[in-house]
């Protein structure tokens, strides 16, 4: 409870609990929501690599990914290339788009897996573009009173997977991947959302989480940093999830 993350090693994989609920039951509305079997959240800023863990994750186990809707924002290529204009559309569509999202995995009978959730949309990527003043107040109040709306009607995850990645790391693999869209992002840009990301991860009390340093450690190819993932991981699996699909 109340422990520094950024106290911890940062070499090592970092597992919290500040939640008071037991373990298994999630609420929604200040009720039991329907029990989905094991959701998992992965959380991170752009380029942490989100996208691959839940793929190789959902490789290893009988999970269903749910990825961020990027490509589908119709909003987005334009959002980056005038920011104060497009701002209240673009997050309006994630709001929307993670919604219907939450809903959609609340029905699964198994385990779930999704790439960003909608609290790091609103406490991380709206709330930095009304800090910085690209998003007016009148606009922050708008997409406010929907998301506090919409919060009170989705269940937490069973964990939270939060990829800590400095912003250096996070540019070269930004260039790497050759998403266009992306490739003008102001670096400033990004160092406020790893601020963010930090602020957020720890004050976190949703439910349990593992912070998993993707610099310092590489499951991709490093067989003990990939051992040491998969057995914090599998901790927060049905007994029947944990048979691994492939060595």
């Amino acid at each position: 409870m109340g422990q520094d993350v950024e106290s911890l090693n940062p070499y090592e994989i970092i597992e919290l609990d500040r939640s008071s609920r037991p373990r298994g039951e999630r609420r929604r509305a200040g009720r039991a929501a329907p029990k989905v079997r094991n959701y998992i959240a992965v959380a991170g800023n752009i380029g942490a690599g989100k996208s691959s863990l839940v793929e190789f994750l959902c490789h290893r186990y009988d999970i269903t990914p749910f990825f961020e809707p990027n490509e589908q924002n119709p909003y987005l290529e334009d959002f980056y290339g005038d920011m104060e204009r497009w701002s209240l559309a673009s997050q309006m569509y994630f709001l929307a788009a993670k919604f219907k999202l939450h809903l959609d995995l609340e029905s699964k009978p198994l385990a779930v897996i999704q790439d960003r959730t909608i609290w790091e949309d609103a406490e991380i990527f709206a709330q930095n573009l009304y800090q910085t003043e690209i998003m007016s107040e009148r606009d922050w109040k708008t997409y406010k009173l929907f998301y506090d709306s919409i919060r009170t009607q989705i269940c937490p995850p069973d964990l939270m997977i939060y990829l800590r990645c400095p912003v250096n790391t996070v540019q070269k693999r930004i260039a790497m991947r050759g998403r266009q869209m992306e490739q003008n992002i102001p670096v400033d840009y990004l160092e406020r959302l790893h601020n963010l990301y930090e602020s957020w991860i720890s004050s976190y009390t949703l439910s349990p989480l593992v912070i998993i340093p993707t610099d310092k450690l590489d499951y991709m190819t490093n067989l003990i940093d990939r051992h040491d993932i998969l057995t914090t991981i599998e901790k927060y699996l049905e007994p029947s999830q944990r048979q691994r699909t492939q060595p």
